[in-house]
């Protein structure tokens, strides 16, 4: 199916403007077809050129009476590998800084205030292979490391926010490896970091290999253009990361990720967007694209054949809204930049109308949790006594 490029460019093949119109209401929350922002004609040569594509979209949000609107304009960059993965870690790494770069020049051309790359994306997504070195070697530090003082560069050069997820060598705590998001401020500074909560055991992510769980909670950065949180990958599926995010007083949560369409595409248009609603903040979705065959095969412990490549990286990244709205999203098989142009006062408008915050019961569900994580557990079920 990589030869499938979205459901966006299916639905341009529905003849009915009617039928058409319909589908992408149900598809997308919104009753027509989503506000575009104008794409500079320097950014259109730019992806022509780089052969990356660009969206841009606007999420509505009612003006206020009381409140001046809070815009922000946020870009997720999803991108395939520069390089073989049997080239030098110099000559990979070194390629796809110089693709990451034309890209986000291409965001700031189109505004962004914020950016948010894919997880891990510094290099390939070599987890699978179980092999140490010479992957391990991309680890780095997280404050002054060669990706975060590129990244400190770009930050500072176009005033945003970039949030950039690398694998951390923790110097400090025996030079310990982590799946690691690091936030990097607009003025070229080092806010902070957030480690990955929840590593996967499923199929050929084999990552548990290099690294573990993260141990620094469920932190929110404060930056000049909101209250930002990251749900590294994996998290996603587990609805009460999520939520913690949003209780520590997320605006707006990014979930860079890297997954297969073999294994979770059924899922990948759901889980950000149900995030969003739940929680009442903004979703950002990104996963990386193209396929990585690698030098040696490996297995997945599931009796199929030894293969050579994780499978197809299925791209499809975009923005959630917290009512129920979402972008279209960017391709299945193609590079590219999305950017939202969204109003933070949606958030209060939503809780509002829906009182999910109002009705949540935190006291119920945290004696009841409370409960449930102690070993003389005992599950609430009452038998039918003529059974």
């Amino acid at each position: 199916m990589e030869k499938f490029v979205g459901v966006e460019h299916a639905l341009e093949e529905i003849s009915d403007e009617n039928l058409r119109r319909e589908t992408y209401r149900v598809l997308y929350g919104v009753s027509s077809p989503h506000e575009t922002l104008d794409v500079p004609q320097e950014v259109v040569a730019m992806s022509e050129q780089n052969q990356f594509e660009v969206k841009g979209f606007k999420l509505p949000c009612a003006k206020e009476q009381m409140r001046a609107p809070r815009i922000v304009r946020v870009a997720v960059i999803q991108n395939s590998i520069a390089r073989p993965t049997t080239d030098s870690l110099e000559e990979q790494y070194t390629a796809i800084e110089n693709k990451i770069e034309k890209m986000i020049d291409a965001a700031a051309l189109m505004g962004a205030n914020i950016v948010c790359l894919q997880e891990a994306w510094t290099g390939a997504f070599f987890f699978c292979t179980r092999e140490r070195y010479p992957w391990s070697e991309l680890a780095e530090d997280p404050e002054n490391g060669r990706s975060t003082q590129f990244i400190k560069g770009m930050a500072k050069k176009y005033n945003m926010v970039i949030i950039s997820p690398i694998l951390e060598r923790d110097e400090e705590h025996g030079e310990t490896i982590w799946n690691t998001a690091v936030v990097v401020g607009n003025n070229g500074n080092y806010i902070g970091k957030h480690r990955k909560n929840h590593i996967p055991r499923v199929g050929d992510f084999n990552e548990s290999t290099y690294y573990m769980e993260g141990d620094d909670g469920h932190p929110v950065f404060n930056t000049q253009f909101g209250k930002i949180a990251i749900n590294i990958c994996y998290g996603r599926h587990h609805p009460f990361n999520w939520a913690m995010f949003g209780l520590n007083g997320a605006e707006m949560v990014f979930n860079p990720s890297a997954t297969v369409g073999a294994l979770s595409e059924p899922l990948w248009g759901i889980e950000a967007r149900n995030a969003a609603i739940a929680n009442s903040y903004f979703t950002f979705a990104i996963n990386r694209v193209g396929t990585e065959t690698f030098a040696n095969e490996f297995t997945s412990g599931d009796g199929k054949p030894a293969h050579k490549d994780f499978g197809h990286f299925y791209g499809s990244s975009y923005c959630a809204s917290p009512d129920g709205s979402r972008t279209p999203a960017l391709s299945r098989t193609q590079d590219g930049v999305l950017v939202t142009e969204i109003d933070l006062n949606l958030r209060r408008q939503v809780k509002d109308k829906w009182g999910f915050s109002m009705t949540s019961r935190l006291p119920l569900y945290g004696e009841s949790y409370t409960n449930a994580s102690k070993p003389d557990f005992k599950r609430q079920i009452i038998n039918d006594p003529l059974v």
